[in-house]
């Protein structure tokens, strides 16, 4: 892949506190964000004029799935490309546990993997709930920190009101990082792309 201005890593939670529904409202939220031209013109921005994007899948311990690639965002067909798998992809680990630090570990492997050049690497993590299995996520966050990462969070509050809290304590870090919220499922596809645009932009203020 040729060089881009940032690698993001998407990883959503799939765990038992999110049904199908939600699942498809995420999916679909994140595929609508990327059909928006202002997501598009943040990942052109850059002086390499891309971004590149993946989207893992987490839930309990030992369950997590790349339902996207490595993939390179650097115009109209790529984003509408991107949008279409996305808002396709199957619902690929069985509903478990939010084994939250796993998930970071596996979201941080693929970025350390990422084959091409990128001036910055960033992983969005949302989800609807704290870590109760497996490796804890602060020090998967400190991990990312000292390797010059980013990690972002988008909380979605339903099922737990502070849990924005948690994802500023224990998820999020590195330069620039910040942590979001929104309130319900209805409310996601309008929070992910306000974080899209900055994310991909490198925007430090919303």
């Amino acid at each position: 892949m040729d060089p881009v201005d940032v690698a993001l890593c998407l990883a959503m939670d799939v765990s038992a506190s999110v049904d199908f529904d939600e699942f498809a409202l995420m999916a679909g939220g994140t595929a609508a964000a990327l059909r928006d031209p202002g997501v598009l013109a943040a990942a052109t921005s850059g002086p390499r004029r891309a971004a590149a994007l993946c989207l893992l899948l987490w839930s309990g311990t030992g369950a997590q799935d790349v339902a996207l690639g490595w993939t390179r965002l650097d115009g109209p067909d790529a984003a509408a490309a991107i949008a279409e798998a996305i808002e396709t992809t199957p619902r690929l680990p069985p509903p478990g546990a939010t084994a939250l630090g796993e998930g970071m570990a596996a979201g941080l492997a693929l970025l350390a993997r990422f084959s091409g050049e990128a001036t910055r690497l960033v992983m969005d993590v949302s989800g609807d709930g704290r870590h109760n299995q497996g490796r804890a996520p602060a020090p998967m966050r400190d991990l990312a920190v000292a390797a010059g990462l980013t990690i972002n969070g988008l909380a979605i509050l339903n099922e737990e009101p502070d849990l924005l809290a948690h994802y500023a304590e224990e998820v999020i870090g590195g330069p620039g990082s910040f942590a979001m919220s929104c309130a319900d499922y209805d409310d996601f596809a309008e929070a992910i792309l306000r974080k899209l645009r900055r994310e991909l932009s490198g925007a430090l203020v919303a």
